[in-house]
């Protein structure tokens, strides 16, 4: 007894303990290596503050809370599966937020210009396309995605707001288009759940994210869908686009790189606001110009584009817009008309939080009861 009392007190007597450990034994932390003294995330932050609070003013409070909070999906029904996971969606409280909408699926529009000079669209949504989500304010996760006989998966998760890019690019019976920027894949399956597209041109400049695109289409389409004759999956440089394929396409998406807010905010790896990563930052505008200007170049006339990213940045969205299609106009002639996603908002307001008085476009804001997106996206029409 004590033995142990006189333990206690030399232990107390003894500060560091370093000096009782073994000299091979001893470890230094190594503060450069273990501990970023500026994050990227915190960076991200420290950016967002600077810029948003005055472009979105009052609202950006809320916002901000949003993209640091957890964020809601949505299920993405795989139409070439025969899982029966309807069913089970349906008996956890979701439902499809597309099917809010007339009889036939239809919304059409008066053919007088919006008070912004912008066109409207009449939109015929594909009844193929079905995306499930929990009501607002609940934060229920889904449950993993299960094979069917074949092997293909019943849905994919993802935020839900990135289908509405697909949906407002109109696709109809016979169209060909190109998905420019199309990994990691999720609005590439939801564009060729419509199953209406006569061929399908999917490019990505990333090898390994083209390699994750295949690993997804191979999950969930048949293989009859992805022949050579339907499908066509690229790795090239978008930005050159134009001198591959002009005049080509029906339709073509462009869902560029972007500083991908959420993601900026809650997570180190890969973060575009690393240290090293600067320069590639400060070039997104320029990038985002070129790679919607080549998707300008590859429509044919009449044909639409669709531009959309996923940051709030004003001048990663509106002003990429508005370089491009002068651009378009004094380097190459090419006349376009900004056609109104206004209907698409007012389809799908009770699911979302839409950004008020865009100037050019339309944008899904994250809010905590809805918190999903951010997403932009702004719709051309090529006129010659």
């Amino acid at each position: 007894m004590a033995l142990m009392v006189d333990c206690r007190l030399l232990l107390r007597k003894v500060k560091d303990l370093r000096s009782l450990t073994p000299r091979r034994n001893r470890v230094k932390e190594k503060w450069a290596a273990t501990r970023v003294k500026h994050p990227p995330t915190r960076l991200a932050l420290q950016h967002f503050d600077a810029t948003y609070s005055g472009q979105l003013g009052k609202i950006w409070p809320s916002v901000r809370v949003a993209l640091l909070s957890e964020r809601k999906y949505g299920a993405l029904l795989n139409h070439f599966s025969n899982h029966n996971v309807l069913e089970d969606l349906q008996s956890q409280g979701c439902s499809d937020f597309i099917s809010y909408r007339d009889e036939e699926g239809r919304c059409f529009c008066e053919s007088t210009a919006d008070s912004d000079g912008q066109q409207p669209s009449g939109l015929q949504l594909s009844p193929n396309i079905q995306c499930f989500v929990f009501p607002r304010g609940d934060v229920t996760r889904f449950q993993p995605a299960r094979p069917d006989l074949c092997g293909l998966l019943s849905h994919y998760l993802m935020d839900a707001a990135s289908v509405l890019p697909c949906l407002a690019l109109d696709v109809q019976e016979g169209h060909n288009v190109l998905d420019l920027c199309a990994a990691p894949g999720g609005k590439t399956l939801a564009l060729l759940q419509t199953q209406s597209i006569s061929f399908l041109c999917v490019n990505d400049a990333s090898v390994s994210r083209t390699m994750r695109l295949r690993k997804v289409l191979n999950s969930y389409v048949p293989k009859e869908f992805l022949t050579n004759e339907k499908l066509r999956i690229t790795s090239f440089d978008g930005t050159q686009w134009g001198d591959i394929e002009r005049n080509t396409f029906d339709r073509v998406l462009v869902d560029v790189p972007c500083t991908t807010d959420r993601h900026s905010l809650m997570e180190d790896d890969n973060n575009i606001f690393s240290k090293n990563r600067i320069g590639e930052r400060r070039r997104l505008p320029q990038l985002q110009a070129e790679l919607l200007l080549a998707g300008i170049q590859a429509a044919c006339p009449g044909g639409e584009i669709l531009y959309s990213t996923c940051t709030l940045s004003q001048s990663q969205n509106q002003s990429v817009v508005e370089q491009a299609v002068f651009v378009a106009r004094e380097n190459h002639d090419i006349q376009l008309q900004v056609v109104s996603l206004r209907p698409l908002t007012q389809m799908f307001q009770n699911t979302f939080y839409f950004a008020p008085d865009l100037r050019l476009g339309e944008m899904v804001l994250p809010h905590l009861t809805s918190n999903f997106g951010p997403i932009y996206m702004c719709k051309l029409r090529r006129l010659t």
